[in-house]
């Protein structure tokens, strides 16, 4: 499953374990991604999938294994690390500033300056534009407060913020719960123009319908352990529960 041999790779996760406590949260997990794929991460509540997020975005360090990234082993010891590699998170709660408009959102903690010092207003506000515009983002315009956008409208704000920061590989932690059907259809077919701009995505979600509309490849995660992987043309839904529930059994299991 794994090809240890493919270090153009986008992405790549070699034997990370962790363990909190005496509670082992992922055990020998080893996958690879590819540029311009859209990859999903699935599992049950509990089986490891925040854990091994938060590894690639920086946010915790495995007590074993390594990332890779394009043949180069990183040490990610914080998000920032991450984002310099070109490894942006994007969660659920979005971390969206309801009162700030599209742009200053967009360039949150990190907005263009003059000089080092001063705030570049103009340049924001072109480059949010440049961002949202490459992406067919319809947003109603940048200078709009995000307290005033669609749920779909703020992921795509929070998308468009990793984008801004040149991020190539995208980690979506849930980006349609809660959205209605067509702000679900909105956010796929922004995960489809990222996927076209060549950027990586892993998708962490429970919504298989939305897996099987954007997805190239499932990945399913079981007590921390990395127990199928599949084509998503080579697989049904029945299949991907089963694996998820264990009531097909995974690749690796005993």
């Amino acid at each position: 499953m794994f090809d240890t041999t493919a270090s153009s790779a986008a992405l790549e996760a070699v034997g990370i374990s962790k363990a909190f406590g005496h509670v082992q949260a992922l055990s020998d997990v080893n996958f690879s991604l590819r540029e311009r794929e859209v990859v999903a991460l699935l599992g049950d509540n509990g089986a490891g999938k925040s854990t091994l997020v938060k590894i690639l975005a920086g946010m915790e360090k495995a007590d074993q294994g390594r990332v890779v990234r394009e043949g180069t082993v990183l040490a990610l010891r914080d998000p920032v690390d991450a984002l310099a590699h070109g490894i942006a998170a994007v969660y659920q709660d979005l971390a969206v500033v309801d009162a700030l408009d599209v742009a200053r959102n967009i360039h949150l903690g990190a907005p263009p300056r003059r000089f080092h010092f001063f705030l570049d207003d103009r340049a924001m506000y072109e480059q949010s534009q440049r961002v949202l515009r490459s992406l067919r983002i319809t947003l109603p315009s940048v200078w709009t407060k995000v307290r005033d956008l669609s749920g779909g409208q703020r992921q795509a704000v929070a998308i468009a913020r990793a984008l801004a920061q040149d991020a190539r590989v995208l980690l979506l932690d849930e980006p349609t719960a809660a959205l209605g059907v067509a702000q679900t259809e909105k956010v796929n077919e922004l995960i489809e123009d990222l996927k076209t701009e060549g950027r990586t995505v892993l998708l962490i979600t429970h919504n298989l319908h939305h897996v099987f509309e954007v997805a190239d490849r499932v990945m399913v995660l079981r007590h921390g352990h990395l127990v199928g992987e599949r084509k998503i043309f080579e697989t049904s839904r029945e299949e991907v529960v089963g694996l998820i529930t264990g009531a097909i059994a995974g690749d690796f299991d005993g």
